[in-house]
């Protein structure tokens, strides 16, 4: 993922454009998850983005701090009321480190699969289990690839329709990549973003976790906690380090 995707138009458009993923009954329960999950420890959110989820979790007295590789993303974090509270470090998720250590190292939708090789994956794994100390969490929010509904011969997969914005994934089976394709309208205009990913499945998370010296300590379908089951379309994975 090269930073350029998410340049300052993009950053600036993307609060409006994913307004669907603020809404309170998809926001809430993802904030409530990691807050328990943190304990009375500190927090770091890889890709933290515009601080969709970094800025309420600060907000409920949990210390956050973020790893975000686009510098305009970050300055809209920076411009948001608490912003200030949640310091920033400019970098890649993979490798970038941040003093401290911390209980709880989050990733949420679907941002480990921006990182386009198994590799940097896996460096993603290390880089959160260095973060972490003993029996620190490190959580992630994906989608399950959804290859299953996809009939013979086609490539393509909505996975949001709403007023203003239209979302669809193309999947190229051979590579384990998708590109996900976002029509958005606002102000009377028509944007379009594309964005690249490596599409992984839960039990090759969980080796790359084991290759980090993580261990699976949850599964579950949703925030809320619903179970995980071979129909799940997405999972909320918890790893501890020992």
């Amino acid at each position: 993922m090269t930073e350029d995707v998410w340049n300052a138009q993009v950053a600036q458009a993307y609060d409006e454009s994913s307004a669907y993923m603020y809404a309170p009954e998809v926001l809430d329960p993802a904030v409530d998850f990691l807050e328990r999950r943190a304990g009375r420890g500190a927090a770091l959110e890889f890709a933290v983005g515009t601080g969709r989820v970094a800025l309420p979790l600060s907000a409920r007295g949990v210390r956050v701090a973020g790893i975000e590789k686009s510098e305009p993303m970050a300055r809209e974090l920076a411009k948001k009321p608490g912003g200030a509270d949640v310091p920033v470090t400019i970098g890649d998720m993979a490798s970038t480190r941040v003093p401290g250590a911390f209980s709880l190292v989050y990733l949420v939708y679907n941002t480990i699969t921006n990182l386009l090789s198994q590799d940097e994956q896996v460096a993603c794994f290390r880089n959160a289990a260095e973060h972490l100390e003993p029996g620190g969490r490190f959580v992630i929010e994906v989608g399950v690839p959804d290859l299953q509904r996809l009939p013979p011969g086609e490539t393509a997969r909505p996975f949001h329709i709403g007023d203003r914005h239209v979302g669809f994934d193309t999947y190229d089976l051979a590579d384990q990549r998708l590109v996900s394709h976002h029509y958005t309208i606002a102000d009377g205009r028509a944007t379009v973003l594309r964005s690249y990913h490596r599409f992984v499945w839960p039990a090759e998370l969980d080796l790359m976790a084991k290759i980090a010296g993580l261990e699976l300590a949850e599964r579950w379908a949703d925030w809320a906690g619903t179970p995980f089951t071979g129909d799940s379309r997405s999972h909320v994975s918890v790893w501890r380090k020992p």
